[in-house]
């Protein structure tokens, strides 16, 4: 299934949730269930693999390993690479995993929050220039002193 034609799927869902005047806003779980006991939505074999997947990347992405300075860092990585035109995403132990592997990793987490920081500009921007009635909303995205409190709080 192709995520944007589901995406838009789950969003019409959304919409004949609202549409039927349930309470709003509200939780996935509350939308879900809905859904569920109206028999609007149930899932495919497809989508209960690729919902597994999804699971099992978070509980990679969560686990969590000391090293021998006692920092706290994530044990599994991720890194996307195309196969015979096809993306995948890789998944590998920091303790194990070939350079070349944490190297993409590591860009692309990088790229990652770039991303969602440029997000989060727009979106204040647009609430500054077209909602905001009182002083505008501020956004720092210089992180230096951010991740120099954090390294020092955890030293």
């Amino acid at each position: 299934m192709h995520k944007t034609g589901y995406n838009e799927q789950m969003q019409a869902l959304v919409a004949k949730y609202r549409q039927a005047g349930q309470p709003w806003p509200a939780t996935t779980r509350e939308i879900a269930a809905w859904l569920v006991r109206t028999n609007q939505w149930e899932p495919s074999r497809e989508l209960a693999i690729e919902q597994c997947a999804d699971d099992l990347a978070r509980a990679m992405r969560e686990e969590f390993i000391t090293d021998r300075q006692g920092r706290r860092v994530r044990a599994k990585h991720a890194a996307r690479r195309e196969v015979n035109g096809e993306q995948q995403t890789f998944w590998a132990d920091l303790r194990t995993a070939p350079r070349e592997h944490m190297e993409i990793a590591f860009a692309q987490r990088r790229q990652q929050i770039v991303s969602d920081c440029a997000q989060l500009k727009r979106d204040v921007d647009c609430y500054n220039e077209n909602f905001n009635t009182e002083a505008e909303i501020q956004m720092v995205f210089d992180f230096t002193m951010d991740l120099e409190e954090l390294e020092a709080a955890h030293a």
